[in-house]
């Protein structure tokens, strides 16, 4: 499947969710993620987010899509982090 994934979380936590999301998906902005990821790595993703949230002020959202074709994206201005397909 395929996943963005967006956490908006506290200061002191955010070096250690990055680091987190980064095993699992491709980094394209501040807290934004995208890629394709198996259930049981999602499930396992989200096991370990929850470790490092405070769920009563932290949020992450995820989005998910069957495939990455069925996803429409459109960027204006600057890419952060341009993903690029390796032959």
């Amino acid at each position: 499947m395929y996943v963005i994934a967006v956490y908006d979380i506290g200061e002191k936590r955010v070096g250690k969710m990055l680091k987190l999301f980064r095993q699992y998906l491709n980094w394209i902005q501040n807290s934004v993620f995208e890629g394709e990821i198996t259930e049981v790595k999602l499930k396992e993703l989200k096991s370990k987010a929850k470790q490092i949230m405070k769920l009563e002020t932290d949020s992450l959202i995820i989005f998910k899509s069957r495939e990455e074709r069925w996803l429409e994206k459109e960027i204006i201005g600057e890419e952060k982090n341009k993903l690029e397909q390796f032959l």
